[in-house]
């Protein structure tokens, strides 16, 4: 069984039995990973602490990789880019939940991938590190479509319709897969910006709403099984 250290982002963690976790992480070498902890919950000794195992935890491991069964075992852990306001704000918190139910539905890919692993490293310190961050979770989810394949294609921008089945521009409005008018403008400001600029996005509470279930819906028309968040609820209560 190959030995091997990584960084790892928690995706989530599910209590098995009374004092064990089966841990879900995306790796940086070896793409998404699932870990096997015995015992973790009842001990008070060991090297492993459930709080190691937070949602989006950005950890330094050592771990058994077994191709031959899905579940691994971490032998070292240290917490890296340890987050300074994330666990103290309600706002950051939720946005977290709601992140990591995200990522734990939809990535799935048992590889390699240096970029978007870069991409959740840098995406979740500039969370931790900011306060005008209303708009973290609509950017993050929008560019991260980007690694998923799903970009839209912006080379059309100045049509008045979006197609989120086709993902690009268009001149025809198609009641079950199209925006336009407001909603459409409303997209639009997110488009080709980084996360320096989402301070000076500008949105109502029922705009971000609208714009948050617009990109819910773009996944759901270009990832296959995509489950619509339970944490989504969460969300908009906090941001109301």
């Amino acid at each position: 069984m190959p030995t091997i250290k990584t960084k790892a982002i928690v995706f989530s963690s599910l209590k098995y039995g009374d004092s064990n976790l089966i841990v879900k992480c995306f790796t940086e070498k070896e793409g998404l990973k699932s870990y096997f902890l015995r015992g973790v919950l009842k001990t008070k000794k060991g090297k492993l602490k459930p709080a190691y195992f937070q949602p989006l935890t950005q950890l330094q491991i050592v771990a058994n990789h077994n191709n031959k069964e899905n579940l691994n075992s971490l032998k070292e852990v240290q917490v890296i880019s340890n987050y300074e306001t994330i666990p103290n704000n309600i706002i950051k918190q939720t946005i977290i939940l709601f992140l990591s139910e995200v990522l734990s539905n939809i990535i799935r890919e048992e590889e390699q991938n240096i970029q978007l692993f870069n991409y959740l490293e840098t995406t979740l310190i500039w969370l931790d590190t900011h306060d005008s961050i209303a708009n973290f979770h609509l950017l993050f989810l929008l560019n991260l479509s980007r690694f998923l394949g799903f970009y839209p294609n912006t080379s059309q921008s100045e049509k008045p319709v979006f197609n989120l089945l086709e993902g690009n521009f268009t001149d025809n409005l198609d009641k079950n897969a199209t925006i336009s008018g407001d909603q459409l403008l409303q997209f639009k400001k997110l488009l080709g910006i980084n996360f320096d600029a989402i301070e000076k996005v500008s949105f109502s509470k029922n705009q971000r709403q609208q714009v948050l279930q617009i990109i819910i819906r773009y996944f759901e028309l270009h990832l296959e099984g995509f489950r619509h968040p339970k944490s989504l609820t969460i969300l908009k209560t906090i941001f109301s």
